[in-house]
């Protein structure tokens, strides 16, 4: 039985050590997501808008 609670013991340590590390990773994703996200609809605004700066002169 004791070997089974210093075994429970050690995964509660090592979870408790790699929890933040985990966080800071997801949170480190979602940014990266977001900031993706944002160059992309900053990239359809440009086309769109050359886009139409084009049909505005050709007509």
């Amino acid at each position: 039985m004791n070997t089974f609670v210093n075994l429970l013991a050690v995964a509660f340590l090592f979870a408790l050590l790699a929890l933040p590390s985990l966080v800071g990773h997801a949170r480190d994703l979602r940014i990266d997501r977001q900031i993706r996200r944002a160059q992309e609809a900053r990239a359809a605004e440009t086309t769109l808008a050359s886009a139409q700066n084009v049909f505005d002169r050709a007509a």
